[in-house]
């Protein structure tokens, strides 16, 4: 049997290109929504970015704008289901692009019989929306969501819940496939291997820990820029199969 038998893939900023121009349209559209003198520039929005989840980010935002708790408590959910809305809008108007190269890895993994699975702290109506109109022909073994956990990353709750319901008896044979230093943490402390595919956000994270980083997926005309590569797999800029069954025979256990 091979030693690569699931691949786990978080979403936003990994599979689709959504933080910039999708959530960080869609947060401002919802404070406009409110009447609330809140906008969040690309700079501001990159260091929110390192709160996961979308609520508890508007949460700690407007805690640190000075808003009380139980306005907080009021404001936050209703913000943030505003905010689902928007962006469901902006997929539907097509503002939101899958990244280069990950149509391409996804096939190859399921022609080879590698299972497939979500773990974001991402919301299921927004996650479940955006896959079914971005890889409509991907069948996803597993998905896990921000609904179905009560952590989030770095917590590893995310990625344990997704080994237990591949029915996997150890991390060992998935590789977690990240674009942030929180990803990773939390990949780490579920004991998987962790491949980062970075982004405009989150090139200047601290992945220490990260099996491989590539500035993106690839594909063999426009390979991505190989940032470090730790276990000495030769990586040339195009994540595959073959790669990642690599990295889980060569990582340490």
């Amino acid at each position: 049997m091979s030693p690569l038998r699931a691949v786990i893939f978080d979403v936003d900023g990994t599979l689709v290109d959504s933080e910039r121009h999708g959530h960080r349209v869609a947060f401002n559209r919802a404070f406009e929504a409110f009447d609330l003198p809140y906008r969040w520039d690309e700079d501001t929005y990159g260091e929110l970015l390192h709160t996961t989840g979308g609520q508890r980010r508007i949460d700690g935002y407007l805690a640190g704008q000075g808003v009380d708790e139980a306005e907080r408590a009021r404001l936050a959910p209703a913000l943030h289901a505003r905010k689902t809305e928007i962006l469901e809008e902006l997929v539907d108007g097509g503002r939101i692009e899958v990244r280069p190269g990950v149509a391409r890895l996804l096939d190859e993994l399921a022609g080879e019989g590698v299972a497939l699975a979500v773990g974001t702290t991402g919301s299921r109506r927004w996650v479940e929306r955006l896959l079914r109109r971005m890889l409509p022909d991907v069948s996803w073994t597993v998905m896990v969501t921000g609904d179905d956990v009560t952590e989030r990353k770095p917590h590893p709750e995310v990625f344990s819940v997704a080994l237990e319901r591949l029915g996997l008896d150890g991390p060992p044979g998935a590789v977690v496939v990240e674009d942030s230093g929180e990803g990773v943490a939390a990949a780490r402390a579920a004991g998987t291997c962790c491949v980062v595919v970075v982004n405009g956000y989150t090139a200047d994270h601290d992945l220490a820990g990260a099996d491989l980083v590539v500035a993106g997926f690839g594909e063999p005309d426009a390979p991505a820029g190989v940032v470090d590569d730790p276990h000495a797999t030769g990586c040339d800029g195009i994540l595959t199969a073959g790669l990642l069954r690599m990295l889980v025979e060569r990582r340490p256990q």
